[in-house]
């Protein structure tokens, strides 16, 4: 109960930094992911996160400190040569867009593999815990780095708000947007500019494996309770927010668990309730109509079978199972239920 109140109350200063980490990421995240989901790109956020581990090396490697604003300059520097990459390959090939982000994930990945193993291999003394950024250590993180986490997300927060409306016009019918005047392609390159700085910010947190999650999960979720994008925007940065505080806490709560899958494991909770009682688009929801539905047909055809059989035999007042079921085919059980409350309604 102490523990509990404790991480409530925000009485440590690692806790504090911790969890102002996690939620910043989660809002940011979950927000900016509403429009990658749109635009179909879930994968492009995959790839790019994949494609800044990299990065990370090669400033370590050139700089020799572990410096996060360092280490993130290098993240990126090296997202934004992954989608410029990929933007060249794409316009120069006839590849269809998911190998050419294979290409760039697998090519990438490798390549920071490669450079982490070396650096591993060096004996320099300063290269201890280089290797969570695969996974992420939002424990490590001090006040600095929440500094700048509030400082990238706002300003990604902020450009988002600004630019809303033609970003949600892209996003919807792209076709349309280039047809009245708007450079889809230039909207396009700052929302994948958005991204690289969303995921540059987010791999000290959760990972360059499980920043995907965290960009994707919120936004599919938030789009089970609502079709307005104002509206999924906010929901998705609103469960984002929550995940971070959830993994924050489970690995607060229970030493040993790392931070960043807990956040995932907290999103993919929130996305698996969301899927399945939602009220409208869940699978309870579906469910219950279909099921509404289905009574109602019977209903109808079962009143219309009787109207039938008075019509052929008008003197026959009573009517059992084996007439209704011999004129229509009906299943014994279900036409028995649905007799029983066609009394019961009178």
């Amino acid at each position: 109960m102490n523990e509990l109140l404790d991480f409530i109350l925000l009485r440590e200063a690692n806790t504090r930094y911790v969890v102002a980490g996690t939620v910043l990421l989660g809002l940011t995240a979950g927000m900016l992911g509403s429009f990658t989901v749109l635009r179909r790109r879930a994968l492009l956020g995959d790839a790019i996160a994949h494609a800044v581990l990299p990065g990370v090396c090669l400033a370590f490697m050139f700089t020799g400190t572990k410096d996060p604003f360092i280490l993130l300059v290098g993240a990126l520097i090296s997202g934004g040569l992954a989608t410029f990459f990929m933007d060249v390959v794409q316009r120069n090939t006839k590849l269809p867009p998911d190998v050419v982000l294979a290409l760039v994930l697998s090519v990438f990945f490798g390549i920071g593999i490669f450079l982490l193993t070396m650096i591993q291999q060096s004996g320099m003394a300063a290269q201890t815990g280089l290797d969570k950024f695969l996974f992420g250590q939002a424990a490590s993180m001090m006040g600095r780095d929440v500094v700048l986490f509030g400082l990238i997300g706002g300003s990604v927060l902020f450009i988002l708000f600004i630019f809303f409306n033609p970003l949600k016009l892209i996003s919807f019918d792209p076709a349309f947007a280039s047809s009245v005047g708007f450079h889809v392609f230039r909207y396009d390159a700052l929302l994948t500019a958005l991204l690289v700085a969303a995921i540059t910010v987010g791999i000290q947190a959760v990972g360059v494996v499980l920043m995907a999650a965290l960009l994707v999960t919120p936004a599919v979720a938030a789009r089970y309770w609502t079709e307005d994008l104002r509206v999924m925007m906010w929901l998705a940065g609103a469960f984002g927010a929550l995940s971070g505080w959830l993994g924050a806490f489970a690995s607060y709560y229970i030493p040993g668990l790392p931070t960043g899958p807990c956040v995932v494991v907290a999103t993919t909770f929130i996305f698996a309730t969301s899927m399945f009682f939602a009220p409208e688009r869940g699978v309870m929801a579906r469910w219950l109509r279909h099921r509404q539905t289905g009574r109602r047909i019977m209903r109808e055809n079962v009143l219309k079978t009787l109207y039938q059989l008075h019509e052929e035999v008008p003197e026959k007042q009573l009517f059992t199972l084996h007439d209704i079921s011999e004129k229509r085919f009906f299943v014994p059980q279900e036409l028995a239920l649905c007799l029983r409350r066609l009394v019961k309604e009178g």
